[in-house]
């Protein structure tokens, strides 16, 4: 039999994001648009046609791998 009471497993709660985290999104969004931009205009270039991930959703999915793995260091 297991007592939990003397040495009780910790329960990990997800915190929601402070200030400080969608700062640096922004900032990081802001800047990875105008690369965003660029590279989807070539791929579109090269490929003859307009895909479907656009600027945006491209600059969008960087911020979101960039910003955590700032906070995470």
């Amino acid at each position: 039999m297991t007592d939990y009471t003397s040495n009780a497993p910790m329960e990990r709660t997800a915190k929601p994001p402070r200030t400080e985290f969608y700062v640096y999104f922004a900032i990081i969004f802001v800047a990875a648009l105008p690369l965003a931009t660029l590279s989807w205009g070539l791929s579109s270039l090269k490929q003859r046609e307009i895909s479907q991930k656009g600027p945006v959703k491209r600059a969008w999915s960087q911020a979101r791998i960039i910003t955590p793995m700032i906070f995470s260091a």
